[in-house]
């Protein structure tokens, strides 16, 4: 018999695993929701210190006193913490560990880092750091579980009963490091990923192609994945979907990702789909320029990768096919490409990211082939966010800001909320800036609807906006689609930046 032992995020007991729980004992599996002291009404705290030790020592006994051989774990949100260290110290009676909706804890690092408000982890590891680790952290009001994660899929009903049994989460279960002794890197692993939340199987294959070698062993073969269409909460928005792949995942199934190498090329190494003059580049620092053979000084296209990307990645963005091939289509256009790479490897980096983008700029407009007083800034994806300070005071350099499939506003559980890099917002006060925007028509939703909220935005107080359809084309279509949907877009694309530059 396979026992399911689950355990909750933040701020939740037992009570949300109820539908999930009832259909797994439907279809003949022994199921324990773990109760976890000083959060949950069925296991009160016997003192005031309640810390992840105790979380752990919680998912421990559930184990222990566990009839069945076939032990799956399976951590939520927080809940992977409390998971991992009880799998660690009771490897042989654990058959697998499904991380549902949930990042990848590793030793000696606190609950804190994924905690998704930055604002408020910011806060909290001040405190912790001047030896405050008591006290609790008060649950979200029901307009405020959307911080925390994407509530897609749970209804009205759901979530008034998710707010009204919340309870506040002890600091010390936040703040206390996970220790891990290594064991528990033997057990298989299942990842659910919870499509509208942000992450799903592809993302998580592409950031395994960047390279990273912390992110080598997701493609071991006891590793697998499952996505389910639904916001962070599957226990509440499909509890039926949930408890189907949990079944699935006991018994072995789902996706395996492809190792690095393997195969065709990852979509980011693919090549570009124009040809472009093979122009060498001139590196300097962080920043590549590929120079045209013309006159004077020229004006200059600064292209800015997307994000995160793993600090391992290799080889780096500017050393990608598609950005050397912007640059270098752009060198052909009479114009100095540029590209560079930035720290925006963690969504707590676009601080300075943004830094190392201003340090980019000011570096090329220092150099003497390149005429300062007209600079294009073209971004990318994640990177889309970076536009925002520029929108708000575009210096009078900046003769046009262009953008492929951008992400133009924070997403829901990116913890950016009331942050400056907000785009959609930001081109409000673009003036008289030209913003070419590639837009793709299949994007996903999340994405699709910051673009919207900036169009919108943009149309609303006339701001210089060209918009560049690509309706079948999705989120890195260069190297996705089919390059005679492509090229049309690409060729317009840059013809408009460098109108807008030479006038």
């Amino acid at each position: 018999m396979t026992v399911f032992i689950m355990v909750a995020g933040v701020f939740t007991g037992a009570h949300v695993w109820q539908e999930t729980a009832a259909r797994l004992a439907a279809a003949g599996s022994e199921v324990h929701a773990v109760p976890l002291t000083g959060v949950d009404p069925g296991r009160p705290a016997a003192s005031a210190r309640v810390d992840l030790e105790t979380h752990i020592a919680d998912v421990i006994a559930a184990i222990d006193a566990a009839s069945g051989r076939e032990i799956v774990l399976v951590g939520h949100e927080y809940g992977i913490h409390p998971v991992l260290g009880a799998a660690d110290r009771r490897p042989q009676r654990v058959a697998r560990v499904v991380y549902l909706d949930c990042g990848m804890p590793q030793n000696g690092v606190p609950a804190l880092a994924t905690v998704p408000d930055q604002a408020l982890r910011a806060q909290l590891a001040e405190q912790a750091q001047r030896g405050d680790r008591e006290g609790e952290l008060a649950p979200p009001a029901r307009d405020e579980w959307q911080r925390w994660g994407n509530t897609a899929g749970v209804s009205d009903a759901a979530l008034d009963r998710l707010t009204a049994l919340a309870a506040p989460q002890p600091l010390g279960t936040l703040l206390q490091p996970l220790r891990l002794t290594g064991t528990v890197v033997a057990v298989p692993t299942t990842g659910v990923l919870c499509t509208r939340n942000g992450v799903s199987i592809d993302l998580v294959q592409r950031l395994v192609d960047f390279g990273d070698p912390m992110l080598t062993a997701l493609t071991s073969p006891q590793v697998t994945f499952f996505e389910l269409p639904t916001g962070h909460w599957p226990m509440l928005s499909c509890p039926a979907a949930l408890a189907d792949v949990l079944l699935r995942a006991a018994a072995g199934e789902g996706r395996s990702l492809r190792p690095v190498g393997a195969g065709a090329p990852p979509a980011h190494l693919r090549p570009f789909p124009l040809d472009v003059p093979e122009l060498p580049r001139d590196r300097k620092g962080h920043v590549d320029l590929y120079v045209p053979d013309a006159e004077g000084p020229r004006p200059a296209v600064v292209f800015v990768h997307g994000g995160p990307v793993p600090a391992g990645a290799r080889p780096t963005p500017r050393d990608w096919p598609t950005l050397v091939g912007y640059a270098r289509l752009a060198a052909a256009e009479g114009m100095v490409g540029v590209t560079l790479d930035h720290r925006l490897h963690d969504i707590a980096d676009y601080e300075r990211a943004t830094a190392d983008v201003t340090a980019a700029v000011e570096l090329v407009r220092a150099d003497p082939r390149v005429d300062a007083e007209r600079v294009a800034l073209w971004f990318f994806s994640g990177g889309g966010l970076l536009t925002a300070d520029w929108l708000r005071e575009p210096p009078a350099w900046l003769r046009c800001l262009a953008a492929s499939y951008p992400i133009l506003a924070p997403l829901p559980n990116w913890g950016l909320t009331g942050s400056r890099f907000h785009p959609a917002r930001a081109v409000a006060h673009a003036g008289a800036l030209p913003v070419v925007l590639l837009r793709v028509g299949r994007e996903t939703p999340e994405i699709a609807a910051t673009v919207e909220a900036f169009v919108t935005t943009a149309e609303e107080c006339g701001a210089h906006l060209e918009l560049i359809d690509i309706p079948n084309g999705h989120h890195g279509f260069e190297t996705l689609d089919a390059p005679e949907e492509v090229r049309p877009a690409l060729r317009r694309a840059m013809r408009s930046v460098v109108t807008h530059l030479a006038g």
